[in-house]
């Protein structure tokens, strides 16, 4: 079943556009990669989903309904939340009260969204009381994460969970993201770390300038020889397609 539906979306800062008639989907269950140079879109098409921003054009349907004309905070009711690129997590308030206001849809904080964050992210168990601008930036990002999640969401939206993070704290954040995935949430990740959102991802899309270029398993991507030599590194030979395929010019 199609969870999320993103149909020729066209969204403008003024009068430059950033999306040019992007079009993609996420199934009920998945976790989907948004893969992409700075300034390819990325987080704008996230925004726009989540109605920070207004779409010039194009329409976004979120189980069935269509969403795009609605603002954020209703959209987080439906079941839809994103952890912002950079945390934005409140940073004179405690790791709990953080956790308090992520709840702030519901008539009263449901014990049993707490239990859940705090099994998956132990250590903001330990460090319940403490300032949040205190911890680490691994932390943060845990805290970020279970933030959104006291909302219970159906699809979780991630703008670069693992930017500026160490190698070993990356390995943990995408452990988590794998485990939240299991418990029945469905993923939406954008991400710079190619190698391990590609290994994560049943699916993956390529934006540039604006535009989705290439689409396909993730598996089949991370082997596709463009995307290895533009976000992987690698100066692969030519080894075919296989399974990506690429999208046509916009007319």
């Amino acid at each position: 079943m199609t969870l999320l539906g993103v149909r020729d979306l066209v969204t403008a800062y003024g009068s430059v556009e950033a999306l040019h008639g992007v079009s993609f989907h996420v199934d009920e269950g998945e976790i989907v990669a948004l893969l992409g140079a700075n300034g390819a879109g990325k987080t704008t098409a996230l925004r726009t989903i989540s109605g920070l921003l207004r779409p010039r054009s194009g329409e976004v349907r979120f189980a069935g309904d269509r969403i795009d004309t609605r603002p954020a905070h209703e959209i987080v009711r439906l079941g839809l939340t994103q952890v912002p690129e950079g945390r934005w997590i409140f940073t004179l308030m405690t790791v709990d009260e953080n956790l308090r206001l992520g709840a702030y849809a519901e008539p009263r904080v449901p014990r049993e969204a707490l239990d859940r964050v705090f099994a998956l992210f132990p250590r903001l168990a330990e460090r319940r009381g403490q300032l949040a601008g205190t911890l680490s930036g691994g932390e943060q990002q845990m805290l970020a994460m279970a933030r959104a999640l006291m909302t219970r969401p159906r699809l979780l939206l991630l703008d670069e969970p693992s930017m500026g993070l160490a190698p070993v704290l990356v390995r943990q954040i995408f452990h988590t993201i794998a485990e939240i995935n299991r418990e029945g949430t469905t993923v939406l990740l954008v991400e710079q770390n190619a190698n391990t959102a590609l290994r994560l991802a049943r699916r993956a899309y390529v934006l540039e300038n604006g535009r989705i270029v290439l689409e396909g398993p993730g598996a089949e991507l991370a082997r596709n020889e463009a995307v290895r030599r533009a976000y992987l590194g690698v100066g692969a030979r030519p080894r075919g397609r296989e399974g990506a395929r690429e999208r046509p010019p916009a007319p």
